[in-house]
């Protein structure tokens, strides 16, 4: 395999006919080849069109084989070996051992959707035999859940590999039996190209329709609006910035025939200091928290931008400790000049803001981010929404509360997160249970003594949270939960035997737990 700069529409390497675009290294500063051409509007109808006549073949294959499909995808990446490393490194500046584990990652996600299919739950099949003697009589009724269309997902920019074309957007709507239209990350478009490739090859090898997948290249909003627009599309995945979330969702909206948009966009991710955890390991959570801010230079989207504690000489202890150890920290290349420019006009706006005082402030070159610190009290942080946005980088605002009552009410005022840690002894509970149903409210995964950065790819992983962490906090895109973003439920009455799909017939051919009048079964 080799980049040619070209999309992929139903497996066929195509030129775009709109304008060229080079990758940019943003270690070295300077484009690389070869030049890449972004689709017009006939090509991305094409595609689209495509991925419409592929879905009703591509959703009555077996489980078993969307299972194998997902496996021969995972190995297709496996064997494009050390040249989709090295390109990655190139585009993104990130270092060869993240990548080695977020292609790791990526191939993991892959299998954990195979072994969701053929264990079979996913369907949520329900049956409710007929009650002829009852009056009135009730009907047979049998019901299971089946991929929503075509969906079209959008790339990351900080996760090249796991949130990118083969990521968990893209595995969990191949496994919901969803063909996918791909819009590659313009910052990247090499390293998905590859990885396009690779899910071609996984597509011709499993004898699958053309128009399972197509990625799509090309810079600016009017690629990613196109695709939302067209009637093929059924879903989005997305995963970005809050303004680009949400032009998607009002694009979606406004559509003749509306479709859902699981966007995930803007999280800070508060770190709740408890009284007795703060007074004992003060060091140790100073340390953990100053290593979470800087990972990946801080481009993580449960990167801890916010810090509470009651005020007072353990929580300043606690953030002279923090200071100090970021304060040696190096500054790193961020992933694309755009989110660097972005990073330094978010801690200039900061640190301009009233009553914050600036702990960390580190003049950088251009392209580079480095830890910014910022502290002001629970009553400044109530009264400034300002202070509540994200700032997408190595930047974290420590607010101290006058009283436990103070945090609480700091936890009422914030938006919706991803993420909420509970650092906590066991003198801290009762103070930990009073805080518990506001984080329930307000997160989608609630951490004790660790930090958020670490998201786990396993069957109980929440990645969402009420908005603006995600458009829609009833979902998650990490976890085999992300299936049922892509899934609609489907009711048959009286159905004959010969008619019904597999999951839902008599004798259970698939050997699936059904919930049979109530009871869970596999009867």
């Amino acid at each position: 395999m080799m980049i040619t700069g070209k999309a992929l529409i139903g497996g066929v390497s195509v030129k775009g006919n709109g304008s060229a675009f080079l990758a940019f290294d943003p270690t070295k500063k300077e484009s690389i080849e070869p030049a890449f051409y972004a689709v017009d509007a006939a090509q991305i109808d094409e595609a689209c069109r495509q991925s419409q006549a592929a879905f009703d073949p591509f959703r009555a294959t077996s489980d078993e084989q969307r299972a194998q499909f997902l496996e021969t995808i995972a190995q297709q990446i496996i064997e494009l070996g050390d040249v989709l490393i090295v390109r990655s490194m190139a585009e993104s500046g990130l270092p060869r051992v993240r990548l080695e584990g977020e292609r790791g990652r990526t191939v993991t996600q892959l299998k954990l959707f195979a072994d969701l299919l053929r264990e079979g739950s996913w369907r949520d099949v329900r049956i409710d035999a007929a009650l002829p003697e009852r009056q009135p009589p009730r009907p047979d009724l049998r019901m299971q859940l089946i991929g929503l269309g075509p969906v079209a997902v959008f790339a990351a920019s900080n996760f090249p590999l796991a949130f990118s074309v083969a990521g968990g957007d893209t595995a969990s709507a191949f496994a919901a039996g969803c063909p996918v239209v791909l819009k590659a990350h313009f910052a990247h478009p090499g390293t998905s190209e590859l990885v396009a490739q690779a899910i071609v090859k996984a597509v011709q090898l499993c004898q699958l329709p053309a128009g399972v997948f197509s990625m799509l290249s090309g810079i600016g909003n009017e690629l990613g609006q196109a695709l939302v627009r067209h009637p093929a599309i059924q879903a989005v995945g997305f995963t970005g910035s809050r303004q680009g979330g949400i032009a998607l969702m009002q694009t979606a909206a406004t559509r003749v025939q509306p479709i859902p948009v699981y966007a995930e966009m803007s999280s800070i991710n508060p770190v709740f200091l408890l009284p007795h955890a703060l007074a004992n390991r003060a060091n140790e959570i100073a340390a953990g928290f100053a290593a979470a801010l800087t990972m990946g230079v801080g481009q993580f989207c449960t990167n801890p931008g916010l810090v509470l504690g009651i005020e007072g000489a353990d929580f300043d202890h606690f953030a002279a400790l923090a200071a100090q150890t970021l304060a040696t920290a190096q500054s790193g290349t961020m992933l694309t000049p755009g989110i660097a420019s972005n990073y330094q006009t978010g801690v200039a706006n900061m640190a301009q803001q009233a009553d914050v005082t600036t702990v960390i402030n580190t003049p950088i070159e251009q392209g580079k981010g480095a830890p910014a610190l910022f502290t002001t009290s629970g009553k400044v942080f109530l009264e400034q929404a300002e202070l509540h946005h994200e700032i997408f980088g190595p930047a974290s605002i420590f607010v101290a509360c006058k009283d436990a009552d103070e945090i609480r009410q700091v936890a009422e005022s914030l938006e919706g997160q991803l993420t909420a840690t509970l650092q906590m002894d066991e003198a801290d509970t009762i103070v930990a249970a009073q805080l518990l149903p506001v984080l329930e409210r307000k997160v989608g995964r609630i951490l004790v003594n660790g930090f958020p950065t670490g998201v786990e790819v396993v069957s109980s992983m929440v990645h969402g949270g009420p908005f603006p962490a995600t458009s829609d906090g009833r979902s998650t895109s990490v976890g085999t939960a992300a299936i049922h973003r892509f899934l609609r439920p489907v009711s048959y009455q009286n159905m004959p035997q010969t008619l019904l799909p597999q999951a839902l017939q008599e004798d259970n051919p698939l050997g699936i737990w059904r919930r049979r009048d109530g009871a869970l079964t596999r009867q």
